[in-house]
């Protein structure tokens, strides 16, 4: 890299507009949307789309609830056209979604564009031509006005074929893109889109759409918004105009251009499911959408079965979604910081206690409107603390660890994690504690346990293997625990300890259901260990669970 980059580029300048307004403004409504997948998505990729996996995600794009889908290029290629008519001659387009198509301001192509659409029910014919600076020089070689006249004379022969379309009862809409509108003299941009509508005439019954695409990202987003809203407050006959944006994402900021230039006027959207498109991509009009359903806006889009479309976008286009990509990402939701975790955890169960607006820490919409589960929001790793591994205890295995005990199992299970070096998975946590706690059998095992009392005197008689040798034990107290307790330490020779704390717990219904009992003992020098202990029966499981807490202490 450049020591000096100042020598080799230079800044975008910036946009004479004093008053401008978009930065006081804020978004009530979604605009239109318009997926470009078909197009600007397929000419990205290595292997473009066949038909049937076209008509795989333009099915998929239905469902999603566009209403504009550009499906393609019919000029470029016999596949593209193919496409087009078996769209329409197979009747797959619903009455309320329009088609449209690209094609450049060139006879030839133009004359096979209209023929792809011929029985259409809605479409926008989209035109374009390149305006910035660079490519008028090095590309075109040609002047402003020549620039003008490519445009002028590519609108007036679709004008002259519209009769064709609209003679069988097509509804057609016309639109222009000053290509690298972005790279674009805003008065130059204004000057060759007013030219084109000095062709079509459009009106505010029936407007035209005039797309500025930030074709290359030049500059940085507020830019693209001057740019926009200068464009809005100056062309002539803006209520005859649909204003939209087509952005990239060079410098990382395609959302942030949109949301923005949504903020300055534009009225509808263009973009491709995950950002797929040229060089760094298209604008993610998933993102837009979830950005505005977050705020409460309904985008009208519906993104509800969102495995479902990642898993229909990875198998017709070939490409991957990134494990961070917003909203879709298989890690998006997920937690491994312990006081995320925790965090998340706790605003979890305020949530569904209280059932208020959304407001759980580090989660900016619940999972589950996209059809994602809680089970992939908190995942441990070493990084992770005892609330991610109560959460999945829990949340999986019905196992729900005592505040105290958390804090003793918590840095357990992080040592053996951090010993793996990798994420474990729910069962693996299950297996960990089932070993620290309920699996403990030495010095100590149960081999037989009886209580009887009366009069609130209970009267334990047990026996128990300590290091593989049996002996019996016998004890009384106020209760079968109690009476245990004393066993141990008067005949079976555990150091002194007393109960501290008692939960249970049952982990299933019905006639075998299974009762957990948790038990903390406190020794003399004020040390406090757990123990855990599993049986049908809950006074076993209470027993087993002293027996566990001894085991552990010792």
């Amino acid at each position: 890299m450049l020591k000096n980059p100042s020598s080799k580029y230079q800044p975008f300048p910036l946009i004479s507009l004093p008053n401008r307004q978009w930065p006081a403004r804020h978004l009530s409504q979604a605009p239109m949307w318009c997926s470009v997948d078909l197009r600007d998505g397929n000419q990205a990729l290595a292997v473009p789309m066949n038909v049937s996996q076209k008509l795989e995600m333009f099915d998929a794009l239905v469902k999603c609830g566009f209403k504009e889908i550009e499906v393609g290029f019919p000029s470029a290629s016999n596949t593209e056209f193919a496409f087009n008519r078996r769209l329409i001659e197979e009747k797959r387009i619903p009455e309320d979604v329009t088609i449209q198509c690209l094609v450049q301001a060139r006879e030839d192509l133009i004359e096979k564009t209209v023929e792809s659409l011929l029985g259409a029910k809605k479409v926008v014919i989209h035109m374009y031509n390149s305006t910035s600076p660079a490519q008028r020089k090095y590309v075109f070689g040609k002047t402003k006005e020549e620039i003008i006249a490519i445009a002028v004379k590519g609108a007036q022969m679709i004008k002259d074929r519209l009769h064709r379309l609209e003679e069988t009862g097509t509804q057609v809409t016309l639109q222009y893109s000053p290509e690298s509108f972005s790279a674009t003299e805003v008065e130059f941009a204004k000057e060759i889109s007013e030219a084109v509508m000095d062709v079509w005439q459009p009106t505010p019954e029936r407007k035209m759409i005039l797309n500025l695409p930030d074709t290359v990202e030049v500059a940085m987003p507020n830019v693209y918004a001057d740019q926009i809203e200068w464009i809005c407050t100056n062309i002539k006959n803006r209520e005859s105009l649909i204003i939209s944006l087509h952005t990239h994402n060079d410098r990382g900021t395609g959302t942030a251009a949109t949301e923005l230039g949504l903020l300055a006027g534009a009225d509808r959207v263009e973009g491709t499911l995950f950002g797929n498109g040229e060089r760094t991509g298209n604008l993610d009009i998933v993102q837009v959408a979830m950005n505005l359903y977050m705020h409460g806006i309904s985008p009208g889009l519906d993104f509800s079965d969102m495995s479902g479309l990642i898993h229909m976008y990875e198998r017709t286009t070939g490409m991957t979604v990134p494990p961070r990509q917003p909203y879709a990402g298989e890690l998006v939701f997920t937690a491994f910081s312990g006081s995320h975790q925790d965090a998340i955890k706790k605003g979890l169960t305020g949530y569904e206690e209280h059932k208020s607006l959304w407001d759980v820490p580090y989660l900016t919409i619940d999972p589950n409107d996209i059809g994602r589960e809680y089970r992939e929001v908190i995942r441990v790793n070493s990084q992770s603390g005892k609330g991610g591994v109560a959460y999945l205890l829990e949340s999986e295995f019905g196992i729900e660890l005592p505040k105290d005990m958390q804090r003793e199992f918590g840095p357990i299970a992080n040592d053996l994690v951090d010993s793996l070096g990798r994420e474990v998975t729910a069962a693996e946590l299950r297996n960990m504690f089932w070993n620290e706690y309920i699996q403990r059998e030495s010095p100590y095992a149960l081999h037989h346990f009886h209580a009887d009392g009366v009069d609130g005197v209970f009267t334990c008689r047990c026996s128990l293997l300590k290091n593989g040798v049996e002996m019996a034990i016998t004890g009384t107290g106020n209760g079968p625990i109690a009476a245990f307790v004393q066993g141990m330490i008067l005949d079976g020779g555990a150091p002194v300890f007393e109960v501290a704390n008692f939960r249970e717990q049952s982990l299933s219904s019905g006639s075998e259901a299974s009762a957990l009992a948790y038990i903390q003992i406190r020794l003399p020098d004020g040390k406090t260990v757990w123990g855990a202990g599993v049986d049908t029966n809950i006074e076993l499981a209470s027993i087993k669970a002293v027996v566990s807490a001894v085991n552990r202490a010792s």
